[in-house]
């Protein structure tokens, strides 16, 4: 249930300022009792959850989920990293900072950032594939365009490249 609030404040009920694919979306929480483990600090898990909405909020306000809705295109998240460094805890506000890494081929990369009082709690970088409902991939650049975005991508840092080269092996 939980969950489900948090996505209807991020679609419907959060009033946000429209964004371009490179901005920086910056989308705020609160650590509720529901998001704890039993070291009473959030769950790992959440984590994950929470990037899900960051990730619609920005497809949201770069106007991206409009496209991808009337496209019938949809996300598939196929890599995953993670990294911890401060804990949560019950009531705590932070804020998750999506941006748009880059992409290969195929993958679209973007980097998560959790943030409390301007202090860095955990960073997450996820890599999607956008699939059509009816059949197919779509490429990286066709929904770059979709986003009205027109420059040239930036280019992904090393490490992702060598990670996501990796995960394929």
């Amino acid at each position: 249930v939980n969950q489900l609030l948090r996505l209807l404040w991020v679609v419907v009920l959060r009033r946000a300022t429209r964004l371009a694919v490179l901005d920086t979306c910056r989308t705020p929480f609160t650590v509720v009792p529901g998001d704890l483990d039993v070291l009473r600090h959030m769950n790992n898990g959440i984590y994950l959850s929470l990037m899900d909405l960051g990730r619609v909020d920005y497809m949201r306000r770069t106007g991206l989920w409009a496209g991808l809705t009337r496209k019938r295109w949809y996300p598939v998240i196929t890599l995953c990293s993670m990294r911890y460094r401060r804990s949560l805890t019950l009531f705590q506000r932070f804020a998750i900072e999506t941006r748009f890494l880059g992409h290969d081929a195929t993958t679209l990369f973007v980097e998560q950032r959790f943030v409390r009082r301007g202090e860095l709690v955990a960073v997450g970088v996820v890599g999607a594939r956008f699939l059509k409902a009816s059949g197919g991939t779509v490429t990286p650049e066709e929904l770059l365009v979709l986003g009205g975005f027109t420059g040239t991508a930036p280019t992904l840092p090393d490490w992702v490249t060598q990670w996501s080269e990796a995960a394929r092996a």
